[in-house]
């Protein structure tokens, strides 16, 4: 789902700074399967008129390579593609996206609980759950090709306002409208 909700997060992040005028996508090059989320991005941030680049990291020791690129190519706002290396290390990432004062977006909701600014989609718990019940039913004789294929129909909204506090940013009363969850 992550292409398809790249375009919503790019909304949220103009929304929020009207004046965004450039970009950062943080990517794992080794995961293969964000290229596309990237370029829908892309295509979604450059017509709104914002431009756009990526940045890369492979292990947490990147970060701050990869922060200082982002700051002085001018980009003020970055998107955290998805990838289990970022949430592994996300204290670390967003302390440091924090310390150079990036607003920035996340696909999963422990970004914005463990201090991220803000997190758009789906909610991990309910689609582990999801799947647990698939699991039972296997256990219990049904045939994995026969079970219907599901993709989440829920998406969170997370802000975290004492995060936005800090960078001095004001949340919308028309992104605070939509938050499925507001941590203070």
């Amino acid at each position: 789902m992550s292409p398809e909700l790249a375009g919503k997060r790019v909304e949220l992040l103009h929304e929020l700074i009207p004046s965004l005028s450039k970009i950062a996508v943080l990517r794992n090059p080794a995961n293969s399967s964000e290229v596309v989320a990237a370029e829908v991005t892309r295509a979604a941030a450059q017509s709104l008129g914002i431009s756009f680049l990526v940045e890369q990291a492979t292990a947490p020791t990147d970060f701050e390579r990869a922060i200082n690129a982002i700051k002085s190519t001018g980009a003020t706002a970055v998107i955290v593609l998805p990838d289990p290396m970022f949430f592994t290390n996300r204290g670390q990432l967003i302390g440091q996206l924090g310390q150079a004062r990036l607003p920035s977006i996340y696909m999963e909701t422990g970004f914005a609980a463990a201090g991220g600014l803000m997190s758009y989609g789906p909610n991990f718990t309910q689609l582990f759950r999801r799947a647990a019940t698939y699991v039972d039913k296997i256990l219990k004789g049904a045939k994995p090709a026969d079970l219907p294929v599901e993709q989440p129909n829920k998406f969170e909204l997370i802000i975290n306002a004492s995060t936005a506090k800090a960078l001095g940013l004001v949340i919308p009363q028309s992104i605070l409208l939509r938050a499925d969850e507001v941590i203070e």
